[in-house]
């Protein structure tokens, strides 16, 4: 009985000690950078009537899209800029493949991290250090992946939606399947948008390689980037021109 307990205590035991080998400022960081991503997803999505998201604002853009569509004749132009925005999805999905193949290249070997950090004269750490950095960029890349996925399913949803507008505006169904399409496209932007939030957390993961306080300095770097071109860049001030707001 004392060694089946000894045996099943093995493996968490042997969790605790790696976990001695991340300081606290490491957890800090790392909390951080989750709370980071989540935080200004949540803002973007919820952002304020007053002062709207870029991401909110092309919800209004989209349903016009849609209200458009109805009396377009022909619809080509619809086909073709749906089209393209699903050509943006895969290309981005197949980039996240093949960004989680590289890195469960590094960490099948580390020895190149190894190497590079003795150039740089940083303090040396056992390789289970590496590898469970590297797990969460993995896990970034992939929840990247997943939303490019989704987004690029729904996008499909959309595109038979359009498809079932009736070309004739009077019908009755014409103006409901059209407000369908535009709001499965909506959910379909949102999750390509939280596949490229994805992307760009990862980017800024990387650099705890380097240590957690350069971890916390590209968060907030990338926390500002995502912000100012949600809220404060040019093409915003574009977008809001005969909103009214």
């Amino acid at each position: 009985m004392t060694s089946e307990i000894t045996a099943g205590y093995g493996p968490a035991m042997e969790l605790l000690d790696r976990l001695h080998l991340f300081s606290a400022l490491d957890a800090l960081a790392a909390g951080f950078l989750l709370l980071s991503w989540y935080g200004i997803g949540y803002w973007i999505e919820h952002s304020s009537p007053k002062n709207p998201s870029v991401t909110v604002l092309m919800e209004r853009y989209r349903r016009d899209w849609m209200l458009q569509h109805v009396t377009r004749d022909p619809r080509v132009f619809d086909a073709l800029t749906l089209s393209s925005l699903r050509q943006g999805t895969t290309f981005f999905a197949s980039g996240c493949m093949i960004a989680i193949g590289g890195v469960l290249a590094l960490i099948g070997n580390t020895d190149p991290l190894l190497n590079v950090a003795s150039d740089l004269s940083l303090q040396q750490t056992p390789k289970v250090v590496w590898e469970v950095k590297l797990i969460v960029v993995i896990l970034l890349l992939s929840n990247g992946f997943l939303k490019f996925v989704w987004s690029q399913r729904l996008f499909g949803y959309a595109a038979v939606l359009m498809g079932a507008v009736p070309n004739d505006s009077a019908d009755p169904m014409a103006y409901p399947r059209a407000a369908q399409a535009a709001e499965i496209n909506i959910i379909a932007a949102r999750n390509f948008n939280r596949g490229l939030r994805a992307v760009y957390f990862t980017l800024g993961s990387l650099t705890w390689l380097l240590g957690p306080l350069p971890l916390i300095a590209a968060t907030c770097v990338t926390f500002f980037v995502v912000w100012r071109r949600e809220f404060a860049s040019n093409s915003r001030k574009i977008i809001l021109q005969g909103t009214g707001l």
